[in-house]
């Protein structure tokens, strides 16, 4: 599905970044920092988390939305570090990250639990989650988003996830989110901080 959605010249959510990304960046610290990026599609935030001057690895389920993250990259004239895989599946070595972004990162319910853990596994002491994604209420609108809500997190089910670290932010809310023409609309989002001890 997500080869053949990306499979167009534009890019389905824009090139720019996502806005909760762009106001919390600076918690990833002074750059370079190792950034993991999940679901990261075309490579949007990948992207500008390079410019910033991170070292990034961004992962996706698509190689089509990979090869367009490398390209977008180059045009931008930043390194980025590309990695096909199915995050319901697959595991990442020990805190090797300083910090892990997951923007509109959808998996099934059953899948979550083992992406959770890889994430606090991959993080290192003192590293920072920080996480957007649309709640079960956003099914319904057709703004973007899941069409079902197996693939929509809450709060709650995130700070039973990650109550093992220091949560610095979970709430769901209401916002704009305007991200090329895949999500446009006001949102039901659940924006999410947490830093490992």
């Amino acid at each position: 599905m997500w080869d053949e959605r990306y499979s167009t010249d534009d890019y389905v959510y824009g090139t720019e970044p996502n806005d909760f990304l762009r106001e919390q960046a600076g918690l990833i610290g002074e750059a370079p920092k190792r950034v993991l990026c999940l679901a990261d599609g075309e490579g949007r935030n990948g992207v500008y988390l390079a410019g910033l001057g991170h070292w990034v690895t961004s992962v996706d389920a698509s190689s089509v939305g990979l090869r367009k993250a490398a390209q977008l990259a180059e045009e931008q004239g930043v390194a980025l570090t590309t990695l096909n895989a199915d995050l319901t599946e697959h595991e990442f070595l020990p805190e090797s990250f300083d910090a892990v972004v997951s923007i509109f990162c959808h998996v099934p319910a059953a899948g979550r639990p083992h992406l959770h853990r890889q994430v606090i596994r991959a993080l290192k002491p003192g590293g920072v989650l920080i996480l957007e994604a649309y709640t079960p209420d956003q099914v319904p609108r057709s703004t973007g988003g899941p069409d079902t809500p197996d693939r929509t997190p809450t709060a709650a089910e995130l700070d039973a996830a990650f109550a093992e670290m220091a949560i610095e932010l979970s709430r769901e809310c209401e916002r704009e989110v305007v991200e090329g023409r895949g999500h446009t609309g006001l949102g039901a989002v659940v924006q999410f901080i947490a830093r490992k001890h």
